[in-house]
Formats: C-alpha cells, structure tokens, sequence
C-alpha cells in the first residue's frame, strides 16, 4: 500500500494504455508533468470507399472486445460490416523486447462469399490537456528569473481564510487545492481565486537564499477590465495595494527596501466587498529592483507536429516531438503503404471527406493539431478469409528506438507467438457450466471496465491516469468509481484497491475530505468492504481506514465545516454539494426539491441511510484493527442518533415507504415532502426503501419494503427493479433513472437481501440483470446505463464501466468457483479455498442483530454435492446452482463456517 500514499494515479498500470480521449487505440504518457499524451490508433477501412474514424465520444463501429485487468493486452473489434460479417479484430500487447514496447495486431475477417479489399490506416498523434469544459489546449507559462530572485506560486500558501465559510471549503471538488481555478496563460496552468469578501487572507512564507538590497514584490495576476481589488500586505511590507483589472495577466510591483535572507511572511488580506469577478492571483516574485525588467514569463510549446526521422528498416519510422523527451518508433510488417501528413485537429469529417484524395501525402484543414498516417493499401480479402497484419510501437532515446525497430521480429511467427504469450499470462477462473450462458456479455464488460481509462485528468495538481464510466465523462466521478472498483475487485483486487485509493485523501488533508466531483454517494466504504471480504489484508485495512473515517466524518457532518448535518433533527442531506442525493438525476422529489427551492429544508432518506451503513462498516472495521473503543463508541453514537431520525421523522404508515422530510425555519421536522396534485408521498421509490440497506427498519417496515421490491404492480419488472414504484402518480414511461432499470442501487439491494435472510428475492434480482445483460450485449456488442421498461432494451453510453459493473459481482458470486458473497453485517476474519476449489472454510463475525436468519452464497467447483456446517454442527444449505451453495446462519457473533464436498 505504500506506494499508493500521496498519489491519486493508478500506479501499477504500465505508462502504455487505452489512454485516449480521441481515437481509440493506444497511447502513451509522453509528459507526465505536462500532462501530454501520445496516442497511436489504427483505422480500419474499404479501400477507396470509406474509413471507419473509431471516435471515443460516439458510437463509431468499434466495441471494446477483450483486455487483462493489468492492461497487458486487449483488443477492439471493429465492424466494417454488421453484424460480423467484415470486421477487424485490432489488438494491443506487452512485448517481450522491452518495457516501452507494444506489439498491435490487426486481423480482417471477411465472412462473405464477395471478395472484399480493405485498409488500415495508423494514425500517430500529440495531444496536450485541455481547460476543463473550453475544450482548447491549456496554455502555460513558466518563469525565467534573473540571479537570486524566486517565484512563489499563488496556490503555494500556508493559509489561506475566507471570511465567510464556504460549504466546501474543507471538500473542494475534483480534489483542487482550496480557492484553485484553471485558466490559461498561468504557471502551472492554475491560480488562486481571491477577495469576494473583506478579511478574506491568505498568507505565505518565503525563502531567500541571498540577500536582496533593494527587493521588489511582483504580483501577477488577472482581473476583468474595469474591477479593482484593494489588498492589504503585511509582512516585509505593511501598505494598502489596489489591483486594477485589464482582462489580461498582469504584474504589480512593490519596493520592500532590503531584504535579508531566510524566511520571510507575506499575508494578504481583502479589503474590497462583494466582488462579483475574484481576481485570480497566479504567484509573486521577489527580485531585487535593479533587475526586476529581466523577469519574463514564457508560454510552454503547444506544438503537435513532430520531426519525422527514418527508421533502420524500409517500414519503419521515429517521430521526434518537440515537448517530449520520448522518441516514437512505429514499425508496420506491410509493404503497400504511404506516409502522409494531416495537419487539422479531428478527423471525423476532414478524413472522410478526403478519402478520395490519392495524390497529396500532406493534407490541411482548421486546427494547429497533426497526425502522421501510415496509410497500409490495398489488402485483399478473400470469401471466407482472414489475414493479419502485425506491427509495433514504442518510446526511448533516438538510439534505443532505432535499435528496438531494427532487431524487433516482425514475422507472423514471432508475433503470434507474443500474442498468445501475453494472452496466458492472464487468465481468468473458469467459471462453473451454469455461467457459461453469460460469458459473453461477461468479457465484454470485463474489456469496457478494464480499459475505461483516460489519461490525463488533473486532481491534486498533478495529471493522473483514471477509470471513468466513459469517455464521455472526462474527469473523475466519486459515486460512479466505487462501482468501477467493485467491479474490478471481481477481476484484479489491486486494480480495485487503486481505484479506492483515487477517491480518498490523507488524514488532514486541508483541501478535502475526499475525492468529490458528482452525487455524493459513499460507494468507497462498501468498496473496501468487498476488498476485505476477498483479501482480509491488515495492510489494506490500516491504510484504509484513517482515510475512509475521514470521509465518513464529512459526509456525517462530523467535521471540516461539512453542512451535511445542519437541520437539528439529525436526518442529513448534502445538496450544497451537488444537486444529486443518490445518483438519480431525475428521481421525482429531488427534481420536486429543487424546482420549488427546498433544498435548505428537505433531508433525502437514503442520505442519511448511507450514513448509517458506512458508520457500521467502519464500526467493524476499527473492532478488527483493535484499541479503537473511541471511535467504536463514537460510530454507535451517531448510528443511534441517526437511526432515530429517520424511524422516528420519515416513515409514512399510508404508503408504507419512507419519505423526503421537510424542517420549519428552526430546523424541526414538519412533516414529508408530497405530491402536489395527489397528496401521496414523493418518495415512492428506491431511495423510500433506504432503511432497510441501513439495516434499521421495525419487522413490519422491512416486511411491507421488500414487498414492493418483489411486487410486479410496483418495483418489479421483468428486467429488475424499477427506480420509481409504477404506482406512484408522477411515475413516467420516458424517463432518465424515473421509469428505467438501472443496476447500481439493484447492487445495495441485493447485498441487504441477503443480510435479512431473504435470498430468494436476492437471487432473482441477480439472475434477471444476468440474463438481461447477456441479452443485450449479444444483441448489440454494446455495454449500456440502462434499460428501458418497456422494451427491455438498453439506452445511454454505449461503453459505459461505472453503474453497470455490479454484472461482474453477480457473476463471479453466482457462477465463479472460489467467491464467497456474505450481507453488510458480516466482517470475514478469514478465507481458505481449497487448491481445487472444492472446500471452504471461512471465520466470520457478525455485527447484526443476534439471533437474526442471514444468509451467504458459497461458490465452489460444479459436478460435487457440498454440505455446510458452522462450528461444527451442520446447518441448512441450499444448492442454487450446481457448486453454488445459499447457506442460512443464524446471527451468531462469531463462528466458523465449513462446507466440504460429501
């Protein structure tokens, strides 16, 4: 885990991946501290008819296909033809030559009875990071200072104060330091946003190394023309500053007299009031007076077009970019081809649009970005035919790449031979014959999941390689990457654990609690307990715990000027933070809340239920780490205030769900939050049944909740669970999550099925997303959101990794020998699988109510009748699948559990 400690990156995936954010293929970290990223994507294509540009943004003809966990390989399909009838299998893999050495593989498959000639284009490329939500290239710029002067950067503080609180203050979004804008022309490409309010101060301490005589202060900053901001400086100087605004980045100048070396306090205080443009304040420099006109800012190359070098072989080149150390050697085992150049930024259209242009090798339209095209022409396809065409790419100095293409194998021996050696270095379990049915749709999720990775997105000041739901969705997303993680804890828990590590921050990390950007749903707590559940890693847990209790403390409302927990009821509610309570855009009550402006006085159930789960998670987590009775006291507390809240202000006995409480001026309960035209509660839905995942419901409200779950007139259909209960009056056929089945929340529900002993239900919403996902993904090569009622058809991103992931959980659970699945209330001691995978023994303890029927599924080899005992005496067992066992254990505190082939 060390290595984890300080970093959001993902740090064992290699620098070489699906990084991309343009055209899919692979890429390259070619300027980690630039954030600059070298893409090499093939386009396959009929010759002189049309190329297929697979643009990651839209549904573009190519389906992620297969991929290791680790990345080591994976492959796209691309379809010329649907439905598999001319298609190009393009994959990706380690070499053995070298670290910064991948082979790619492009095999056409012609499956007509017409002869067919196709193309493959390879498109190399320079990408820089982008100012979030302008979609242009980020500007920099960096300081050139005479002899002994220093730049401080404005985000460098040691303090920083706001007058009047900000919700976030202690949780920025998207892991920015407190106050952080980005913006072009700036160092770093960020600045400080600073002086809405009088007293508003920031402070810094600066280092001299010499002596200066007659130092000077230079600010430089940005301000809208027209605007002023008045600051005072203390420290080496004690005066009053006016800020004028030009619109441009400019530098104000101070004379401090002399300075003498050492340490030095600068604070700032705003004296202005009511800014409506903050002045964005990029850093400061102290120089001496007599040379202050030698400080210059200089902006960083955004230069696409690289230098084109021949290789050590006719089909070989190296491409020399000017901001990366990195010389590029691509090498293409194919003899009829063409160099040429397209100066332009997308080639969506302009490549389409030229596909008939066969005499220039060089080819412009708008943009100042480049892609050097090795245009592979024509290639031959027979009736019922295949044929491979193999290459390599890889980075290093100008000498190790030329010698790297020179003595690379390109014969289609020595590259199916590395193909098929990546390949067997990873491989999954076999999963049990009742699972086979659904394998499919398995790998395709197993690729999407595993290569939704985009490189770079900024947190923490610094670019870092992230999973996303999609490459739509360039950035981080909090509730959406716990999903990510419990799906790749079915695959590789070391990726999981990664992907936890994203999202949470250093205990006293004065910035954030945690990584925050979307619905603030605490999906890292229920990640980390399916990681302990496999791996029982101490490590994992000390690492881990400090860090996930300070994001409990936030999200509770316990710390860090959190406004979660203002309404003196104890129900919480986190709408300062985003407009979404539980990931469901349009659920009603939450539009309803915000369409009539109640989100001062609304509190969301399943907010505060969350808070209760995590609370109890943690709870178990710290009675495992020891010494802890503090914090264990502390958990208690909360849950039983909190549990308090909701049983005793949400419930309404007329619908039997809970609802959106509403707070009078005070802060009181005054009653639930309802449907304007029926009077009916608004919470008619999944969030209305949160109670029961928080474990707290009376034996009536559970029997009447898991009910509607398994209703077919309320929240069954017959592809899952339904978001909005069909009966309520503002269900609708035609909305987002409002009348679509969607997988996540089916997750928690699931899980919490299982922990109230009620597996039978539990089972069915399993098999049904199974058998619903199998379908869909057969049908289409696609990985959807969602579903829609009627039709039972997918809908939303076509590639999507985050809220679907929970497919990879129920399989492995259901259909993969050596998973073992227990409730919310159970902390795994200990795990052992025998080698064959035909005997288990598990030590457990459980935090639930004793004496309470619960129920956990052991997956084992099919083809053996197992029977199940717990400390020794036989208890009930039922075979669901053949190898899966559904055993039912009675609440006991603690107690091993054993199941052995009879």
């Amino acid at each position: 885990m060390k290595h984890l400690a300080g970093t959001h990156d993902q740090k064992g995936l290699p620098a070489w991946g699906p990084y991309t954010k343009k055209y899919i293929g692979i890429s390259h970290i070619a300027n980690a501290e630039r954030g600059m990223r070298f893409d090499l994507s093939l386009f396959p294509g009929f010759y002189r008819r049309k190329v297929d540009v697979p643009n990651v943004m839209w549904e573009s003809g190519y389906h992620p296909w297969e991929a290791a966990p680790d990345l080591s390989w994976y492959t796209h399909r691309h379809e010329l033809e649907w439905k598999d009838r001319v298609f190009a299998d393009i994959s990706y893999a380690v070499s053995t030559e070298a670290r910064d050495v991948r082979s790619f593989r492009c095999k056409f498959e012609n499956r007509t009875d017409d002869h067919q000639n196709v193309v493959l284009h390879a498109m190399a490329s320079l990408h820089f990071p982008q100012v979030q939500g302008h979609g242009e290239p980020l500007l920099e710029v960096r300081p050139e200072l005479p002899q002994g002067a220093v730049w401080m950067d404005a985000l460098d503080y040691e303090s920083l104060f706001f007058a009047n609180p900000r919700a976030a203050d202690q949780l920025t979004y998207d892991g920015f330091y407190r106050g952080e804008q980005r913006g072009q022309g700036l160092v770093g490409g960020s600045a400080l946003l600073f002086g809405r309010d009088h007293g508003d101060r920031v402070k810094y301490v600066l280092e001299l190394e010499e002596e200066l005589p007659q130092a000077s202060l230079m600010i430089r900053y940005r301000l809208k023309q027209g605007h002023r901001l008045e600051l005072d400086l203390s420290g080496p100087t004690n005066e009053r500053l006016q800020l004028e605004g030009t619109g441009d980045i400019i530098m104000a100048t101070i004379s401090l007299g002399k300075l003498s070396a050492g340490r030095h306090e600068l604070m700032l205080q705003s004296e202005s009031v009511g800014l409506e443009e903050l002045a964005e304040l990029d850093g400061f420099v102290l120089v001496d007076r007599r040379i202050q006109e030698q400080v210059q800012f200089s902006a960083l190359s955004l230069n696409a077009h690289p230098q084109r070098l021949p290789g050590p072989l006719p089909n070989t080149m190296l491409l020399k970019y000017e901001d990366s150390e990195h010389y590029y050697g691509l090498l293409w085992a194919f003899d009829d081809y063409e160099v040429r150049e397209f100066h332009c930024d997308e080639l969506d259209r302009f490549m389409r649009h030229t596909v008939h242009q066969h005499v220039s090798t060089v080819l412009k339209n708008d943009g100042d970005g480049h892609f050097t095209n090795v245009f592979m022409r024509p290639i031959p396809l027979e009736p019922h035919s295949s044929t491979i065409i193999n290459g390599m790419v890889c980075c290093g100095s100008e000498e190790e790449v030329w010698s790297l293409l020179r003595d690379f194998d390109a014969s289609p021996e020595a590259c199916e031979a590395a193909f098929a050696g990546a390949k067997s270095l990873v491989q999954a379990a076999d999963p049990n014959p009742s699972g086979e049915v659904h394998l499919f749709g398995q790998q395709l999720m197993q690729a999407v999941l595993a290569m939704n990775v985009v490189y770079p997105v900024y947190t923490k000041r610094s670019y870092i390689r992230h999973y996303t739901p999609g490459r739509w969705w360039d950035s981080l997303y909090t509730w959406d990457s716990g999903f990510i993680g419990i799906g790749l804890a079915q695959l590789d828990p070391q990726r999981a654990v990664e992907c936890l590590n994203a999202y949470v921050t250093e205990p006293g990390d004065p910035h954030a609690a945690f990584i925050h950007h979307g619905s603030m749903v605490p999906v890292q707590h229920y990640l980390f307990h399916e990681l302990w559940g496999k791996t029982q890693s101490r490590e994992l847990l000390t690492y881990f715990y400090p860090r996930l209790k300070q994001y409990y403390q936030f999200f509770a409302g316990k710390t860090g000027g959190s406004t979660t927990a203002l309404l003196p009821s104890g129900l919480l509610n986190t709408w300062d933070y985003f407009y979404n309570s539980g990931g469901w855009d349009d659920y009603p009550p939450q539009v309803e809340v915000h369409r009539s402006g109640r989100t001062a006085e609304a509190a969301p159930v399943s907010v505060t239920c969350h808070a209760i789960r995590i609370a109890k998670i943690l709870k178990m987590a710290a009675t495992s780490i020891g010494g802890l009775e503090e914090d264990i006291a502390a958990y208690e507390a909360d849950i039983k205030v909190m549990s308090n809240a909701v049983l005793g202000n949400a419930w309404d006995e007329e619908s039997g769900y809970f609802g959106y409480v509403l707070h009078d001026e005070a802060g009181r309960p005054k009653g639930l939050l309802r449907h304007e035209e029926s009077g009916q509660n608004y919470n008619m839905g999944l969030d209305g049944l949160y109670p029961l995942v928080a474990g707290i419901c009376t034996p009536e409200q559970e029997r009447r909740l898991t009910s509607y779950l398994g209703d077919e007139q309320r929240l069954w259909t017959p592809i899952g669970l339904t978001t909005v209960d069909r009966k309520a009056p503002y269900y609708k056929k035609e909305g987002y999550w409002n009348g679509a089945v969607w997988l996540p929340h089916q997750w928690f529900y699931w899980k919490t099925l299982l922990g109230l002993g009620q597996s039978e239900l539990a089972h069915r919403i399993a098999e049904t997303a199974l058998e619903l996902w199998s379908k869909e993904t057969g049908n289409t090569y696609n990985c959807y959101e969602h579903f829609i009622v009627q039709s039972g058809r997918g809908a939303g991103w076509h590639h999507f990794g985050g809220l679907s992931a929970p497919v990879l959980a129920w399989f492995a659970a259901y259909h993969r020998p050596g998973t073992f699945t227990c409730g919310y209330d159970v902390w795994v001691e200990r795990t052992e699988f025998s080698e064959a995978l035909t005997s288990m023994r598990a030590k457990m303890s459980y935090f639930g109510t004793v004496g309470r029927p619960h129920n956990v599924l052991v997956c084992l080899k099919a083809g053996r009748t197992y029977r199940a005992t717990w400390n020794g005496e036989p208890v009930q067992a039922e075979m669901v699948n053949d190898g899966l066992l559904d055993v039912r254990l009675h609440g006991e505190p603690i107690g091993e559990l054993s199941v052995m082939p009879v």
